[in-house]
């Protein structure tokens, strides 16, 4: 049964980056178009996007939403697109102003944006409306109700909530998304949607609870059967080490050999001596979530191990401050590179033993696969898709991955890194546990398929 899907997002990679939507949103919809999904895909057009054969197309709005228009085209990674304008759409970043608060009018401009999903679909229709996350979310409100919908939840924390002015401007069934005296865009959506995805199985339980429902696991066990999880992918071309020219030397799990290139250049790179000591690392924002100030004890620990530690990232200004004068005080054990440098990030996959990634909440988690794909052993704390895709070793040694803190604290990251420290100090286990995570899929072929399944099963029954 074929099946046409419109699939709305906020991110889109390379034209919308921002965190893990838009690799999320880019390795799906490629995954189901090789599929022979067709996927009309619509996009904010924050502007500076280039497209061949563009055509646009006008959108009926409601004045409040208005005056809107779609450019169609086809760009050169993306493939064709459509990008949605609406009043106060176009900025210079998704969310953030210059100085990194976010946009003050941040909800309506989504709420304008939805609402044009809402209209798009009225206009061109659709076999099942694919929405994700609360930019899209109060689409629903005025989506005919016969159309299919599913709603994907990438990150819970953030849900746009906003005055309860809205609720009878956004659309029919805005009533819908009342939510403490204001307007929830995910409630009502969790609500109208016919099926909820987390984006990992282990995630869409951790969400039905109180700790980790973000005060919507009310709403989301009212659902029942239809909130599920399907474990997000990756990008295995973009993330492969036979072929990535950011290393020195590529490499792959028949021929690890030239690995250690990787290694010796990465070294150089961070100011560290290659004396056969362990080397993890750790390719992350600095925010809560990530749990990255949990590393700042283990610095000065080190040396017992033995270990080096190497974190790139950016983010809170504090906590990057607090890494930098810990690099300074231990340079020989500890660097911290800050900001976001893709190259470096596959060198340092490519390099290092260990990859860490301490997370407090993990609703899938991209860079623990990348990681993998490249023969990184994890060391993970034990929350969302974490748990999906890093079986504990010690729990598990025939099919472990890696090494799981049972707790987001400092004592159990410590306990964990001890396991890798004594498990991977062993180059023999070390060599046999990264082919094991190397021999891995962790392309978005098999996650494509189970979307696609859910797509034809709703276009069926209804």
């Amino acid at each position: 049964m074929e099946v046409r899907i419109t699939f709305a997002t906020a991110e889109l990679a390379p034209l919308a980056t921002v965190g893990g939507l838009a690799a999320a949103a880019s390795g799906l919809i490629s995954a189901l178009r090789r599929a022979g999904v067709e996927v009309d895909v619509l996009l904010p057009d924050y502007g500076g996007v280039e497209l061949a054969g563009e055509e646009r197309i006008p959108l009926a709005l409601p004045d409040w939403a208005g005056p809107g228009s779609i450019r169609v085209g086809e760009h050169t990674i993306a493939g064709r697109v459509h990008l949605v304008d609406v009043p106060g759409i176009a900025r210079s970043h998704p969310y953030l102003q210059p100085d990194g608060r976010g946009w003050l009018d941040n909800t309506e401009r989504f709420l304008r944006f939805a609402r044009a999903v809402a209209a798009f679909v009225d206009a061109r229709g659709a076999d099942v409306v694919h929405l994700n996350d609360w930019h899209t979310a109060t689409a629903l409100a005025a989506i005919d109700p016969a159309v299919p919908t599913v709603l994907s939840l990438h990150n819970l924390a953030h849900q746009g909530a906003t005055g309860s002015e809205w609720l009878d401007v956004i659309g029919p069934r805005g009533r819908h998304y009342e939510w403490w005296g204001g307007l929830n865009p995910l409630t009502g959506a969790i609500a109208l949607a016919d099926r909820v995805v987390a984006v990992s199985p282990h995630h869409a339980a951790e969400i039905l609870s109180v700790e980790g429902g973000f005060g919507l696991d009310g709403p989301l066990r009212d659902r029942g059967g239809a909130v599920t999880g399907i474990l997000n992918g990756i990008d295995t071309a973009l993330w492969d080490p036979s072929t990535d020219p950011a290393l020195p030397a590529p490499f792959s799990v028949e021929d690890l050999g030239p690995r250690e290139r990787s290694r010796a250049a990465l070294s150089e790179r961070l100011g560290f001596a290659d004396d056969g000591r362990l080397l993890a690392v750790a390719v992350t924002r600095l925010t809560d979530q990530k749990g990255i100030d949990l590393l700042e004890p283990v610095v000065p620990l080190l040396d017992e191990f033995p270990m080096r530690l190497a974190i790139l990232g950016s983010g809170e200004r504090d906590l990057a401050e607090r890494l930098a004068d810990l690099s300074a005080a231990h340079a020989d054990r500890f660097a911290f590179v800050e900001g976001y440098d893709e190259q470096l990030a596959h060198l340092m996959f490519a390099g290092s033993d260990l990859f860490v990634m301490p997370s407090r909440f993990e609703p899938c988690g991209l860079t623990q696969m990348q990681a993998m794909r490249y023969g990184s052993i994890p060391v993970v704390t034990g929350v969302g898709g974490l748990v999906d895709t890093v079986p504990d070793v010690d729990a598990h040694p025939r099919s472990g991955r890696g090494f799981v803190a049972d707790r987001a604290e400092v004592g159990p990251v410590i306990s964990a890194l001890h396991r890798a420290a004594r498990r991977c100090g062993d180059r023999r286990r070390l060599a046999t546990l990264r082919r094991r995570v190397m021999s891995v899929d962790w392309s978005w072929d098999g996650p494509a398929r189970e979307y696609a399944d859910t797509y034809r099963r709703l276009a069926r029954d209804n």
